[in-house]
């Protein structure tokens, strides 16, 4: 299983919403390194969902439910989407002061690439986040 990171404001989309509507595709992705990492999910991966713009806070675990295929928003044809599906909340947000105050994440896409929108988390690195968020990895 890969870990990944996805970033939705949540005025367009909110994990509140994730929930209530019990499984989405996830569209509108339009860089190519974001949609190549969006290539390499598999069924079964799982991803935080992050609140970009208001927020800066990682708020829930989601799961790949579909593999990669043509976005229906994307006139062009280039680019794609997966579907998730949520899985837990975090008990506690995990901040984006609280992953750049950390040291162990120093490394980690959000801090590196921060406008990136969908990128991967390495094993200790979810473990960690996880662990600040109040729930198992």
């Amino acid at each position: 299983m890969a870990y990944w990171l996805m970033k939705s404001e949540p005025f367009k989309y909110s994990w509140d919403q994730l929930v209530a509507d019990g499984r989405t595709h996830w569209d509108g992705v339009r860089n190519y390194q974001a949609s190549n990492n969006m290539k390499a999910m598999k069924r079964g991966d799982r991803a935080f969902f992050y609140h970009s713009n208001e927020g800066l806070a990682v708020v829930g675990i989601m799961e790949v439910v579909k593999e990669y295929y043509p976005d229906h928003t994307d006139p062009s044809g280039r680019f794609g989407m997966v579907d998730v599906k949520p899985v837990i909340p975090l008990k506690t947000p995990v901040t984006l002061a609280q992953i750049k105050a950390d040291p162990r994440l120093a490394d980690i896409p959000l801090v590196r690439q921060s406008r990136l929108s969908v990128m991967p988390i390495d094993d200790k690195s979810w473990r960690l986040i996880c662990e600040m968020g109040g729930v198992k990895p």
